[in-house]
This record gives structure tokens, C-alpha cells and sequence, in this order.
């Protein structure tokens, strides 16, 4: 949050969700910052926990403004992020959504692990996304009429933001990544760790079967990225987080 209020583009409505129950130590912190920010920070409260894709689609209906910049509770924006997207934007108004690189740290934001740059270019995006997610979910900042427009946030446990970016996308909208790192994102064991098994297999192959009846995949493309999915999904813990660490950073 105090990354947030320190940009070199101040925001004029910060928009929290708290997604049900939170514990003390955080509400502390929501007080404190509240009662410094009470102009502009506004405190959505879920009464249950509704998962990322409900809490998201709750927010952008309350948001005032047209371009939203979104993040997660522990990522940290660079104090220059905001001023990089709303420029390109301004040079391009055709541009439905703008994204960056991140920096991926563990413990504390001076131990950064690794690095994930993104395809810049429309061109580049829509074929990398027929094999990964085309954005990093903590920079992108994006319009609000055309994720509205498009439903929001789809209701795809774990993939809400691919499905969301493959559907603006395929919609005709455009996008683009910035060279820039906008963001430094916390990654622990716990990340790996969810990004494999048979459950996280099956949702991620379901995902990719819509794209593939939505015309993002043809049949071959698809069964080459079930394939590398399975491998990945499947590998143990150890070997996984190499993977992610090595090959696709």
C-alpha cells in the first residue's frame, strides 16, 4: 500500500478489498494507513472469502476510474509504475491493458531470485499466450469499460487472470507489456508448490481446452502445451521450482 501512495503519479481513489475475515495485525495496519490516506483509500469489506476472481470483480465495479492498476497484498509497486503505464497509454490510446516485467524476491525485496520479462509487442503477446500467461497479474494496469464489457474476471479457479487477458485478446482489444520492471512479487515455497499436482494439471488443462474452442490454440499447439503442462505439474517440488527458476524465467 505505502508503494502505492508513493508514486510519482499520485492516485486519487485507492480501492482495497478485503476478501472476508482479516487478522489483527493487518486490520492495524488498514487503521493506520486509513486514518493518513482517508481522502483517497476506500476499504471494500467481503463479508466471506469469495476467492481472487470474486474479489475482483467486486472491486472494478466500485472503482471511479477508467484505468485501474492492479496488485496483490504483498507486491510492491516501483514508485515509477504508475507514471510508466499512464504514458503509454496517453501515446496510445487504443490500448486496452499494459503490463511489465516483475522482479521475484523471497523474504525481503533485496533478495530477488528472479526475473520475469514478458513479450512486449500485441504480435508477440498473442502467440505467447498460446503457451503462458502474456501478463504479470501485479502490473497490469488496464481499462475498466473493457473488462466489464467482456464480464470481468471469468470464474476459472487459479487461471482468472489468463482466461481474462486470452479473452481480451481473442476480443480484438489491444495490449502491451513495457520493458520496465513495474513490480517486485513475492515467490515462497507455497507458490511452487500450487503450480503442480493433479488438481492444478486438470484446472489448467480445461483452461487451455477453451482457449483451443475459443481459436486461440489449433489441436496440435494444444496437445504440445498439455504436454510440457504435464511434465511441469508433475515434477517433483524440488525439481519444479528449478524449472520455474531456470527455464521459464
Amino acid at each position: 500500500m505505502e508503494s502505492i501512495f508513493s508514486q510519482t503519479i499520485p492516485t486519487n481513489d485507492f480501492v482495497l478489498m478485503c476478501d472476508g475475515p482479516l487478522t489483527e495485525g493487518l486490520e492495524a495496519v488498514i487503521a493506520e494507513l486509513n486514518q493518513a490516506h482517508a481522502d483517497v483509500l476506500r476499504i471494500i469489506r467481503l463479508d466471506e472469502n469469495g476467492g481472487l476472481g470474486n474479489a475482483l470483480n467486486e472491486g472494478l465495479l466500485v472503482c471511479r476510474n477508467e484505468l485501474i492498476a492492479r496488485m496483490d497484498s504483498d507486491d510492491i509497486a516501483l514508485p515509477d509504475r504508475c507514471e510508466l503505464q499512464l504514458k503509454k497509454f496517453e501515446s496510445e490510446p487504443e490500448l486496452a491493458i499494459v503490463g511489465g516485467a516483475i522482479d521475484e524476491f523471497e523474504e525481503t525485496p533485496d533478495n530477488v531470485v528472479s526475473h520475469k520479462h514478458m513479450p512486449e509487442s500485441y504480435e508477440d503477446l498473442l502467440r505467447y499466450a498460446r503457451v503462458r500467461n502474456p501478463f504479470n497479474h501485479p502490473t497490469v494496469m488496464y481499462r475498466k469499460s473493457v473488462v466489464l464489457a467482456l464480464g470481468g474476471y471469468p470464474n476459472n479457479i487459479l487461471h482468472e487472470d489468463y482466461a481474462l487477458w486470452a479473452n481480451i485478446l481473442l476480443s480484438g482489444a489491444k495490449g502491451c507489456n513495457l520493458p520496465q520492471t513495474l513490480c517486485c512479487m513475492r515467490v515462497d515455497g507455497g507458490l511452487y508448490g500450487r503450480r503442480g499436482g493433479w488438481n492444478y494439471l486438470k484446472l489448467a488443462v480445461r483452461l487451455r481446452w477453451g482457449f483451443y474452442r475459443k481459436g486461440l490454440y489449433t489441436f496440435w499447439s494444444f496437445l504440445l502445451v498439455v504436454t510440457g503442462l504435464t511434465v511441469v505439474c508433475l515434477l517433483p517440488l524440488p525439481m519444479r521450482k528449478k524449472a520455474y527458476r531456470w527455464i521459464l524465467r
